[in-house]
């Protein structure tokens, strides 16, 4: 994308220079084997789809330290018990950052989340090149994350084809309609919709809602940032959005998965 923000270009660069350095550490055939030799992936798809068709949320519960906008979000972080508290509290799926430089987040969190729980995890980082694809599934991932933003058309549809010919599901990310349309271009059944503005860093639920009109019934989509209350779920849910990426919501408070309950206790009529 043209239009990608300051801010995610800064982000992208020290990616670029982190995959060299890895990749001097492990190189990608070793990887590889790696990627090969890893379990079989739980279905991240299958996961939401379930919740759904039962009535209910499906919710990606996050695992994040930090941001760069608010620092350290939680100081009591133990990933493996955080992913025990949400899956207790009803998640469909985890989400775990590992992007080290401005997330304070670790490959190791993944893993550790992973192990210690039944659920599907996706790797929420920013992956701009095959390598980390790679990465992702010799980790355990059962899913990835492509930022529309971060990529270019092209770039995004070879992603998409290599984590696919890995097994992997993924959750394509976007912020406006011009990236809406790049992602339904796809033919991935999960669409995420950011709700903050990578320019300013301001979120609106406005823009899940702005976008939903262009996108037809057979995708899932995920809103994504600025679920604080419940009436957030509520009002979402009265528009058909039953999928949701919550994090910081729920890191901040002393028991995330009894958060993660309360905010979701709710089913359709």
């Amino acid at each position: 994308m043209t239009d990608t923000p300051t801010v995610l270009k800064k982000i992208i660069s020290r990616k670029w220079e982190e995959i060299a350095e890895r990749k001097a550490l492990v190189s990608a055939a070793q990887l590889e084997q790696q990627a090969q030799a890893a379990g079989s992936v739980r279905g991240f798809v299958q996961a939401l789809e379930r919740k759904v068709a039962a009535g209910e949320s499906g919710v990606i519960a996050e695992i994040k330290k930090a941001s760069p906008s608010k620092g350290v979000i939680r100081e009591d972080f133990v990933p493996a018990d955080l992913a025990r508290s949400y899956e207790q509290g009803g998640a469909a799926c985890l989400s775990v950052l590992t992007d080290v430089d401005f997330f304070q987040g670790s490959d190791e969190y993944l893993r550790q989340a992973r192990a210690a729980v039944s659920l599907p995890v996706i790797r929420k980082d920013f992956i701009v090149d095959e390598y980390q694809v790679l990465e992702a599934r010799a980790m355990g991932a059962d899913c990835v994350l492509l930022i529309v933003s971060a990529l270019s058309a092209e770039r995004l549809r070879e992603l998409n084809e290599f984590a696919l010919g890995l097994g992997l599901d993924v959750l394509v990310e976007v912020h406006d309609a011009a990236e809406l349309e790049l992602a339904l271009a796809l033919p991935n059944r999960l669409i995420g919709i950011n709700n903050r503005n990578l320019h300013t860093f301001d979120v609106s639920l406005q823009t899940t809602y702005d976008l939903l009109s262009r996108i037809s019934d057979d995708r899932l989509v995920v809103t994504e940032s600025g679920i604080l209350a419940q009436t957030d779920v509520v009002a979402m849910r009265e528009q058909n959005v039953n999928a949701f990426l919550v994090g910081e919501a729920f890191m901040r408070q002393p028991d995330p998965g009894a958060a993660l309950a309360n905010f979701f206790a709710l089913k359709a009529d």
